[in-house]
């Protein structure tokens, strides 16, 4: 599974991608989770099975839903972004994905 998670300058959403893929690594899943800045989506998220934006660019959310229309695109909750909960975005993220 492919996760992107996007912020302004896939900066800020470092330290959440490295606590997802620790938290898949503890289940045994095989996951490629990473950050771009929400500007690069279209020429390098088109193979991602999910799309999380950061809550800074939650605005871009219906933008982002048109282009990749046939993939979950949602916003990350704010405290688990900021409190860095990889397992609980990780969670959320399969939701989307149906698994």
């Amino acid at each position: 599974m492919k996760i992107v998670l996007c912020c302004s300058d896939g900066m800020s959403t470092s330290i959440l991608v490295r606590k997802m893929q620790d938290a898949a690594a503890k289940r045994g899943m095989d996951a490629d989770i990473s950050a771009m800045p929400v500007s690069t989506l279209e020429t390098n998220a088109q193979d991602a099975d999910v799309i999380l934006l950061g809550p800074q660019v939650r605005y871009m959310l219906s933008d982002v839903k048109k282009e990749f229309e046939s993939k979950p695109v949602e916003v990350i909750a704010p405290q688990d972004y900021g409190m860095a909960r990889g397992d609980k975005v990780l969670d959320f993220a399969l939701k989307l994905a149906g698994e």
